[in-house]
């Protein structure tokens, strides 16, 4: 009997996290917002007003490996060159939403 309740114990266990989704995931709506107070003065529509070829469209994303989320929360986090650490101002989140809407934009080609 005890084998029995693990085994369906384990199953429920493994069934549950098998289908669940992330409860952490980063929302692009939310980055917009962030983005507006603390990137859009110097990367309005996704370009970039102190070094114009290191634009934020798909492209240049790409020529500089940062075409994923994850680099682009470390570049925003730690900053490089001319661009700051955001790291003391920006929340972990704040940061992870930010670089969801970066991505969201750049493959919509910052038409909005």
């Amino acid at each position: 009997m005890k084998k029995i309740i693990s085994i369906l114990l384990l199953g429920i266990t493994i069934f549950t996290f098998a289908f669940s989704s992330p409860a952490l995931a980063a929302d692009a709506a939310a980055g917009k917002a962030v983005f507006t107070a603390n990137c859009a003065s110097c990367h309005a529509g996704g370009k970039n007003l102190v070094n114009a070829a290191k634009s934020l469209s798909k492209e240049d994303l790409e020529e500089y490996n940062l075409y994923s989320e994850a680099a682009i929360i470390a570049q925003v986090t730690n900053g490089k060159g001319a661009m700051p650490a955001f790291k003391d101002s920006l929340a972990s989140d704040e940061i992870a939403n930010v670089a969801a809407y970066v991505m969201q934009q750049a493959e919509a080609g910052w038409a909005n």
